[in-house]
């Protein structure tokens, strides 16, 4: 398919098409849309920013208009789950903007908002439902919405709910939906617990996929620069000073980590804002208006959260903290040269973990990357074994308040006194030696109290002084 107009759509979804500037499909739109046209359920494999999206709202929308009813209340016609709140924001705006010119009724159903204006936005049922999987149970255990007339369901980032624990949560919504219905299953990689998933949902699904997994973005220029971690906050600074950023896109392993780079810029003079899962969302909302519209230049960003960015002239991605999942550095990339244009992805690694994280991407995309030693001659020397010791094994300690001879000074003797024999003569050990009771016992006895004596600091000499009477 080269072009919309083959696709046979009806006349009002076409002309939403021309008012977006939609003509040529994408290779994930030629291939799913005619396949979810026939009714087929369909297992896409695809990264973002490859026009998802549309691949399953237009053939849904299609579906919708050939067959006009009117939804029952409290109930939703199509059902989309997404990860994130700001990727179910704009799945919806899609689906509003193609079905501009069909009187479409939608919702949105995420959390971090008062759930109230969702529950009067189902009152009367909606075609279009989109919603985070949390919050659409709380919607169903309050008896605001009933899944019994879902006629089409789609998972969009399916490995990311997969990440973000949320496929229990899944399985109790799939459990309550009809067994008729038509599936659309997309996720950017398919680890097994995925395709488990996909399997117990689909009937004989049809498997699209278009630029695997394993692939990077050509135009992507990748860097790879070790530097000394406690320099790693300076180093981005300058770094974002030097490059010739337009937009950057910085991640971070955690929300603290986020929070910190926020702070570190801030002290560097670089104006920055972070998005993650503990920000509320009228905060993420208004920083990615910010980062849209160019009023931010960086946006510092976790894995979850950034799955709804989806922002065009992006031309750098930095990664703070090299991902663990190596799938998860080419999604992360990916952000950036859209649209014809090129980028740069740059990824700052510090220790033996994230230099074992790049060799497990190295070996995922087939390639060896561009290194750059920005480490310090410490920093080097810190990062080799010490030749004296074999790896693994610890250097030996010294007491600062024990015989460094190499056998234990006080701890063994004390064992033996507590297993057995007088328990008051430890006490009586500063006094005079005809106190002590006599015979083999008491000798090991009056070795115990003289190693329990020597052991203590010296800087405490009148622990052992009893008051005078």
């Amino acid at each position: 398919m080269t072009s919309f107009k083959d696709f046979g759509l009806a006349d009002p979804i076409a002309r939403a098409l021309l008012d977006e500037n939609y003509h040529t499909p994408t290779p994930i739109q030629a291939q799913t849309i005619p396949l979810a046209l026939s009714g087929r359920d369909v297992v896409g494999i695809a990264q973002t920013g490859t026009g998802k999206t549309a691949a399953f709202a237009l053939p849904i929308l299609n579906r919708l208009l050939a067959n006009r009813i009117r939804p029952q209340p409290k109930t939703c016609r199509v059902l989309v789950l997404s990860p994130t709140r700001e990727l179910s924001g704009q799945i919806l705006d899609s689906f509003n903007a193609y079905g501009r010119h069909i009187r479409l009724t939608s919702a949105l159903a995420i959390g971090g908002v008062p759930m109230g204006r969702q529950v009067r936005a189902l009152l009367g049922g909606v075609d279009v439902l989109v919603a985070t999987p949390g919050r659409l149970l709380d919607l169903v255990q309050s008896n605001a919405l009933k899944l019994t007339q879902v006629e089409f369901l789609v998972l969009d980032e399916a490995d990311r709910m997969l990440d973000m624990g949320f496929i229990n949560d899944i399985r109790k919504i799939v459990a309550k939906l009809p067994i008729r219905r038509q599936t659309l299953f997309f996720s950017a990689t398919m680890p097994k617990d995925i395709a488990d998933l996909a399997e117990a949902m689909l009937r004989d699904p049809a498997r699209v996929a278009v630029t695997p997994v394993a692939s990077t973005a050509e135009r992507i220029t990748q860097r790879i620069i070790q530097v000394d971690f406690p320099a790693k906050h300076a180093f981005l600074a300058e770094l974002l000073k030097q490059e010739p950023v337009d937009r950057a896109l910085v991640f971070t392993r955690t929300k603290h980590g986020a929070d910190k780079v926020v702070k570190g810029l801030a002290r560097a003079g670089i104006a920055a804002e972070a998005i993650h899962g503990n920000k509320s969302q009228n905060h993420r909302e208004r920083v990615l208006g910010a980062f849209r519209s160019g009023q931010i230049r960086t946006l510092v960003a976790t894995d979850i959260a950034a799955r709804g960015i989806d922002v065009d002239g992006i031309s750098h991605v930095v990664n703070f903290d090299l991902p663990n999942v190596p799938e998860t550095y080419v999604h992360r990339i990916g952000r950036t040269a859209r649209a014809g244009a090129e980028g740069v992805a740059i990824s700052l690694i510090a220790g033996a973990e994230e230099m074992g994280y790049l060799r497990d991407i190295e070996r995922l995309i087939r390639a060896t990357l561009p290194r750059e030693d920005r480490r310090t001659q410490g920093g080097r020397e810190a990062a080799s074994p010490a030749p004296q010791h074999r790896p693994g094994r610890p250097a030996p300690r010294v007491h600062p308040h024990r015989n460094n001879d190499g056998a234990p000074v006080s701890k063994g003797p004390r064992r033996r006194r507590r297993g057995g024999g007088n328990h008051g003569a430890a006490p009586q050990s500063g006094r005079n030696e005809s106190a002590r009771p006599q015979g083999g016992q008491a000798d090991g006895i009056q070795g115990v109290a003289f190693l329990h004596r020597e052991s203590r600091p010296k800087f405490k000499p009148n622990r052992n002084r009893r008051p005078q009477h």
